[in-house]
């Protein structure tokens, strides 16, 4: 089960300002009492350049749409006619679109616009309580019932849309009806009710017969806990094993997720009364636990089980076991009895697609408590270790991955300068900012922080790869032994390198091949550096110079353009790119001749062209300088 995305509330202006930061603190406040949410990372959205908020976009229509996309719920500051204008191509499936509500800027008024089925009315009465308004509610339900019947809370699911609007229809028209099981949202509800009504509103984890007089809402209070049978074979030796490796975990996770339903449909419970897919803790790093919960559209969570003789059956009974004891207040008899009747599905049980699984056998077990289950109180995830690069630094030239990652993380890592460059990051975002020569100790900080079941970003400028933190990352790992830090789910996300933000404001100077060398010797000896720089010099290529100059290394920059020198005439083309992508950023260009080390410092980028690097201003009296290096060669 999905949690509650929050809302992206987007303003034009900075008269919107403050009414969005009363809704954003209303949101962030209830989602400290609300279950199943987490609205801790709702945030103000505004047009850049125009106001200071928590993200930035340039175009209104583009990023309104990306959100929409996305599924992100919309709370748009602005006239009604404007965000309709800008959706009004992506509407097709009323079933599937995220709540879209138009605010007043002034806090005056709240429109509802799309997404009836997915919570905008019961949104539209929350934000209308926090400006002091009403909301301008128009579904003939809402106004009649004082709820959408077809919007359940969160942790429920309703069974069948087309059977919803058909029961709600029948309501509008006179019928009445009753209610069985539990539903404490509907008890303030208007609805016409009678003992001995026709319709009837079922709320039961078990499947629904068709019965057209019923409407049926599942409590996702089922959990499915897998016990991996035969280990696998480890790690691929070559691209053929990597590929059969592939292949065979996607197998594997269609057959748990085969399971799964066979021991649903066993027991004849609905597939949406599946809140999670439990495993151990053991079985953390297995890509076909993570493909099976994406098949079966749960969350997969991880507990400690103790391994007895038989572990391939007794993972699955105390996991579910597990679950059912610490999810759930009341878990009542219901539970108990299920686990003692070991509710397995056997292997060789299974339909034909299941038993292709040529890894290894699973157990399937089924925990069923009597309230919904929220994921988040089942063991744990598995931790999450992503490496990102900032770019340059100006917010439009980081990757939307990077930023993805920022936004989803619970903990952050990086060089407080690089860390600062993030932002802005949500509230509830646990930053550890540290010096910048403690690169080996900020990757074991962050690996004990992903293990403990944490998402956590280590922050690099640039590109992680290149000079940055992703190599210090995969040491830390390598040199560990660790197996709980081997189970993170790690993950690298490129970044524009200095070399190529620079490269990219002069012109092509990286057009042809090029090498990228770092100048100092903190890690490496100066010899090195000498032999690295005379082979790239007889060799012609292209020289991207990183960390060229110091107050403590002062003459390795004269050192290496002497070197240079001898290979280069002095016309060759360098190019000095000083702070590109941030305020204050310069560029330059000059010659090998012309260039001294006082026109450098620690945060410039220096470029040395090759023999055919050549430098020209477009025509027209006010024509652009660019330097390229030709793609061909002489």
């Amino acid at each position: 089960m999905a949690r509650i995305n929050a809302p992206a509330i987007v303003i034009l202006g900075a008269g919107a300002l403050p009414t969005a930061r009363r809704i954003q603190a209303s949101y962030r406040e209830r989602a400290a009492h609300t279950p199943f949410a987490d609205h801790t990372d709702c945030q103000v959205h505004a047009l850049q350049g125009r106001v200071d908020a928590d993200v930035s976009y340039r175009e209104l229509g583009a990023h309104l749409c990306e959100l929409y996309a996305r599924g992100t719920p919309i709370v748009a500051l602005c006239a009604a006619g404007i965000v309709i204008r800008c959706l009004a191509p992506l509407l097709s499936n009323k079933g599937a679109e995220p709540p879209v509500l138009a605010v007043a800027e002034d806090g005056s008024a709240v429109v509802p616009l799309l997404g009836g089925l997915a919570g905008v009315n019961l949104m539209a009465r929350e934000i209308g309580a926090a400006l002091a308004v009403a909301p301008a509610i128009t579904t003939s339900g809402e106004l009649r019932f004082g709820t959408c019947v077809l919007n359940p809370p969160d942790g429920y699911a309703l069974a069948d849309l087309g059977q919803g609007k058909r029961f709600v229809s029948d309501l509008l028209a006179g019928e009445s009806t009753r209610i069985e099981g539990a539903a404490p949202w509907l008890d303030d509800a208007q609805l016409p009710r009678a003992a001995d009504a026709r319709l009837a509103i079922r709320v039961t984890p078990h499947a629904w017969d068709g019965r057209e007089d019923e409407l049926v809402i599942h409590p996702r209070c089922v959990v499915a806990a897998v016990a991996m049978g035969r280990e696998r074979v480890g790690g691929a030796a070559n691209a053929d094993d990597a590929l059969a490796a592939e292949v065979t975990a996607e197998a594997t996770a269609e057959a748990i997720a085969a399971s799964v339903r066979a021991a649903l449909n066993a027991h004849a419970l609905a597939p949406l009364a599946l809140a999670a897919l439990l495993a151990p803790v053991s079985s953390m790093a297995d890509p076909a636990l993570t493909g099976a919960a994406a098949l079966l559209n749960v969350p997969l969570r991880f507990a400690d089980t103790s391994a007895g003789a038989n572990a391939a059956t007794n993972t699955a009974t105390s996991a579910a076991a597990s679950t059912a004891e610490n999810t759930a207040q009341n878990t009542g008899p219901s539970a108990a009895a299920l686990l003692r009747s070991a509710l397995r599905v056997p292997h060789q049980t299974l339909p034909g697609a299941a038993q292709t699984a040529a890894a290894h056998e699973t157990d399937i077990a089924l925990a069923l408590t009597a309230l919904a289950i929220d994921p988040a109180t089942l063991g744990r995830p598995r931790g999450r270790l992503t490496v990102i690069g900032l770019g340059p630094g100006r917010a439009d030239l980081m990757v939307p991955a990077a930023r993805d990652a920022l936004n989803e993380a619970t903990d952050i890592l990086g060089y407080d300068t690089y860390v600062k460059m993030a932002g802005p990051l949500r509230a509830g975002q646990r930053v550890h900012g540290t010096d910048n020569r403690e690169e080996m100790q900020r990757a074991r900080d962050a690996f004990e922080l992903a293990s403990e079941g944490r998402s956590v970003v280590m922050v690099s400028s640039g590109d992680p790869g290149v000079f940055a933190m992703a190599a210090a990352v995969l040491e830390a790992l390598e040199a560990s032994g660790n197996e709980a830090w081997a189970a993170v789910e790690l993950a690298i996300v490129p970044g524009v390198s200095a070399a190529l933000a620079t490269a990219a404001q002069a012109g092509a100077p990286l057009g042809h091949d090029f090498c990228m060398l770092s100048l100092s010797d903190n890690l490496k000896p100066w010899t090195i550096i000498e032999t690295r720089l005379r082979h790239a010099a007889q060799a012609d290529l292209v020289m991207a110079f990183y960390n060229p100059i110091s107050r403590a290394r002062p003459w390795q920059l004269d050192k290496a353009l002497d070197i240079v020198r001898e290979y280069r005439a002095a016309s060759t083309q360098v190019v000095l790119g000083r702070d590109i992508g941030r305020p204050g950023g310069t560029l330059r260009t000059l010659t090998l001749g012309e260039l001294r080390s006082a026109d450098v410092d620690m945060r410039t980028m220096v470029i040395v062209g090759s023999s055919l690097t050549r430098s020209f201003t477009a025509a027209g009296a006010h024509g652009a300088g660019w330097v390229y290096t030709p793609r061909w060669y002489e």
